[in-house]
């Protein structure tokens, strides 16, 4: 079991979930998230003042999957979410030591889905 943390922009979750669902997956958690990467920061003017924005905004997304879905998770999320420009994102895979399934008791892969 492997839980996929990905880093994406807002604009590309509709996609990201687009081509999620259609290589089967469609459990997730989506979190607003912010964060500086090797896009950089950007300088915006309010009320005269100028000030330096370096947290951009984000979406973080945690799929835990089994084993034979991660090739799949992967391929669908930067499927969704690259552009070819910097910010489109990152993906982080951890190994899942466990995983329970509160309503039925499942444990491991089963839980898992």
């Amino acid at each position: 079991m492997k839980l996929v943390i990905a880093y994406i922009q807002p604009q590309a979750l509709h996609d990201v979930k687009t081509a999620l669902t259609e290589v089967g997956v469609g459990r997730m958690s989506v979190v607003n998230a912010q964060g500086a990467g090797q896009q950089g920061g950007y300088t915006e003017t309010y009320r005269g003042a100028e000030f330096e924005v370096l947290l951009r905004k984000k979406v973080r997304l945690e799929i835990a999957v089994n084993d034979d879905f991660l090739g799949r998770t992967r391929e669908a999320i930067i499927k969704g979410a690259r552009t070819g420009n910097f910010g489109d994102g990152v993906i982080f895979v951890v190994e899942l030591a466990e995983c329970y399934r509160i309503r039925t008791g499942e444990s491991g892969g089963p839980a898992v889905g």
